[in-house]
């Protein structure tokens, strides 16, 4: 494994504790529904899914589709997470498989998914364009890829000062922890542009079709300053195949 990703996996195994009980508490709460409607906005209502959540962490995504009565898979880099995710969906009753294995190089068969699903994992990837490609060989015709992210190293220099609820999880995440993410940041974002204008230009040059960016889902996700509540504006591109 490379020294970033083996960095990003360290930082994030000393965070899927906190991540694991959050993540609950946000399946329980009303945001639950709000990311099943964005996911609506794009996805097939006829049939049953076969859903892979890329970067799962400890599975919300994978979650919110197995609810649904979908396919779902989860896959994350970083084994606590893994472990985490597969602990949680046995708490809350659902059906879903959850997998170690890296983003940027899945190992399914090619045209194996009828929805690829990610949050806050592209910002973390030091090879967007190929993990563009590979996933567009994962679609099935007429797949869809629904990635929620944020430009969080342009964001590093940007960021205006919220007061977050004690309860948040910047919060509750010691200094050292703030300084390594921070960094890894810094590191990955030095080799990616502006975005997202970046990415619908990385995701043409893999193929995808029908690309559309939403800089409106922030406002309709985190309409409160809660403990879910994400400072940076998010946006989602969607990409069909």
């Amino acid at each position: 494994m490379e020294p970033i990703k083996q960095r990003i996996t360290h930082y994030w195994a000393h965070r899927a504790e906190a991540f694991q009980t959050q993540r609950i508490r946000e399946f329980k709460d009303e945001k639950h529904v709000r990311w099943l409607e964005e996911f609506n906005r794009y996805i097939p209502h006829d049939r049953t899914l076969r859903v892979l959540d890329l970067g799962t962490g400890t599975g919300f995504f994978a979650f919110v589709f197995a609810a649904e009565g979908h396919e779902a898979i989860g896959i994350d880099l970083t084994p606590d997470m893994i472990e985490r995710a597969r602990e949680t969906i046995d708490i809350l009753g659902l059906d879903a498989t959850f997998r170690i294995m890296d983003a940027e190089h899945p190992e399914f068969e090619p045209e194996s998914f009828d929805v690829l699903v990610t949050r806050n994992l592209t910002w973390t990837l030091p090879h967007l364009t190929e993990a563009y490609r590979e996933w567009y060989k994962l679609l099935k015709p007429g797949g869809v890829l629904i990635n929620f992210d944020a430009d969080y190293y342009s964001a590093l220099e940007q960021a205006e000062e919220v007061e977050l609820p004690e309860n948040h999880a910047h919060k509750l995440v010691p200094e050292y922890m703030k300084a390594e993410n921070d960094a890894i940041t810094t590191e990955v974002g030095a080799y990616q542009m502006p975005r997202p204008q970046w990415d619908v230009q990385l995701l043409v040059e893999a193929g995808f079709e029908r690309i559309s960016v939403d800089m409106g889902v922030y406002r309709r996700i985190y309409r409160e300053i809660d403990e879910f509540y994400n400072p940076t504006p998010i946006f989602t591109i969607a990409a069909y195949k």
